[in-house]
């Protein structure tokens, strides 16, 4: 997802953002629910892109699910793309 950014700059936002997840995850992002709880969600790039992302095992993994723009009621809607991946069985299950 993040390749299929076309701005170099935001693209390089984003991974610094994700880059930072290493330093006490935990504290970062809000909690997501319903589907996606055990899941987090960041804000990146200007507020506008969010990233998805688990924390395994209270270590410092962090994996990064879904990244794009929030959009509500679209079909290409971040948080409507990662509940996809989700139920196809493609993510595994956040604890």
């Amino acid at each position: 997802m993040l390749q299929d950014i076309a701005d170099r700059r935001i693209r390089e936002k984003i991974r610094d953002t994700i880059d930072r997840l290493a330093e006490e995850p935990e504290k970062q992002g809000k909690p997501l629910i319903g589907e996606l709880s055990g899941y987090r969600t960041l804000r990146a790039a200007g507020q506008r892109f969010r990233i998805i992302f688990r924390i395994e095992n209270r270590t410092v993994v962090v994996m990064v699910v879904a990244v794009g723009i929030r959009r509500d009621g679209s079909s290409r809607d971040v948080y409507t793309l990662a509940k996809k991946l989700v139920r196809l069985g493609l993510l595994g299950a956040a604890e």
